[in-house]
């Protein structure tokens, strides 16, 4: 499949308006410093098919960029996100701040590209031939389109699948189980992505949406979640419980048998999130650093084992996939080993407005392609011009859609957990 890349976590960017609107006290810094990281690392593998075509050629066969940037935003939306429901208390709360989170910069965005295709300037519509448009819209607001059979409009939204389907088994285990140990979880799904490749276990992508019918498939995940959702806010237990379980099982079922990447890989990229979060808990003295450190030396032999033995699957890049992900860990354990210090104030500045840039990039280079074309020869001056334009842009969009949610969505949960007589442990969250 092609590179995309996150976001996400894009979407782990501060929802505390003080958090938001600076670089954040040191002990954020590093993760304002990752996040800033993975944004340019996803836009310049993404601008590269455009305007650097030449240096992509030599160098994607050696270090899949985007796969990089990836993979460290999925390692900090591991470290936040299960932090950011514990400190809530609430399940309720956490998906008002999700939504709140996520779905207005995603409109603006998702809308932007479809009237950008209306009028002629980008080439989206060819790739939903076929599909009815209300099964289309449908699957992308439930954020999973990747997961059923539905191209994104915007490519970058498949990893929001992914972080979704995460979402749901933090909120799973919340529930039913509080005490579990995330580094097991991240160790299980390792070790089942390692069988499943081992065996043999390789489903045609889209695999359910083939069997029954994107239509069929897309209605049925709509009804689970609203159950999944819905269920794990309430108070009642029994209907907390169903609605988490379900949450869990619909997640699962979905990576292992309808992603569009291998259900290895898919497997893979729930464990580094898991993997971000036993750090977090050995960070935080609810976990040991031993049991963390063997877990993430157990993960990484058998993703990169996976990878290296499904190395020869076409479209699979394997040299680039192993060298991006085992990078991603290195510079994320680099900088937790160096969180109490200072970052540069430009990558700190980048992570706050990541999510835009992620979401952002790929619309202005649908622009520049439908406008300009794409050039067979390197380009750099067109690649600085590139970014000269689209980090102003994203400062805009985080300025005026991104922060104004922001606002909304701390003074919403803050009321919500006033209303279940929630005291919130600490006001500066990273999420």
């Amino acid at each position: 499949m092609a590179t995309a890349p996150p976001v996400p976590d894009p979407l782990s960017a501060a929802d505390s308006p003080a958090q938001a609107g600076s670089a954040g006290p040191p002990r954020l810094g590093w993760l304002d410093a990752l996040r800033g990281l993975a944004a340019l690392l996803v836009a310049v593998e993404h601008s590269s098919y455009s305007f650097m075509a030449q240096t992509r050629e030599l160098l994607t066969p050696q270090l899949n960029i985007g796969r990089y940037g990836v993979m460290l935003f999925f390692l900090v939306s591991g470290y936040v996100i299960p932090a950011s429901l514990e400190r809530r208390g609430r399940v309720r709360t956490f998906w008002v701040g999700r939504a709140l989170r996520i779905y207005p910069l995603w409109a603006a965005v998702v809308g932007s590209a479809l009237v950008l295709d209306l009028l002629g300037v980008t080439r989206l519509g060819t790739r939903f031939a076929g599909q009815d448009p209300v099964t289309v819209v449908v699957a992308h607001v439930t954020l999973l389109q990747e997961l059923l059979g539905t191209p994104s409009v915007v490519r970058v939204l498949w990893t929001l699948s992914y972080e979704l389907a995460f979402y749901l088994l933090v909120v799973a285990l919340f529930t039913v189980r509080p005490d579990h140990r995330p580094a097991k979880v991240s160790v299980v799904l390792t070790v089942a992505a390692a069988v499943s490749a081992a065996v043999g276990f390789v489903p045609r992508a889209s695999a359910l949406s083939r069997a029954v019918g994107t239509g069929p498939l897309v209605a049925l995940v709509t009804v689970a979640l609203v159950i999944a959702v819905l269920g794990a806010g309430c108070r009642s237990s029994a209907p907390r419980v169903l609605g988490a379980v379900t949450g869990g099982v619909l997640a699962l079922v979905l990576v292992a048998f309808n992603g569009t990447v291998p259900p290895w890989e898919g497997l893979v990229i729930l464990a580094v999130m898991f993997l971000g979060a036993a750090v977090r808990r050995a960070e935080s003295g609810r976990g040991t650093w031993p049991s963390t450190a063997r877990s993430a030396v157990v993960v990484l032999i058998c993703a990169v084992g996976t990878a290296y033995g499904q190395g020869g699957a076409a479209g699979f890049a394997r040299r680039g996939w192993i060298t991006a992900f085992l990078l991603a860990a290195l510079t994320f354990g680099a900088a937790l080993a160096l969180r109490s210090r200072r970052f540069p104030r430009v990558l700190t500045r980048l992570g706050t407005i990541s999510y835009s840039v992620y979401l952002v990039h790929p619309v202005l280079l649908a622009v520049s392609d439908g406008v300009l074309g794409r050039y067979r020869q390197d380009r750099p001056v067109l690649e600085a011009a590139f970014f000269a334009v689209l980090l102003p842009l994203s400062a805009l969009t985080y300025r005026l859609i991104e922060l104004p949610a922001l606002v909304r969505g701390r003074k919403r949960t803050d009321r919500t957990d006033r209303i279940d007589g929630i005291d919130r442990i600490d006001g500066m969250s990273p999420t």
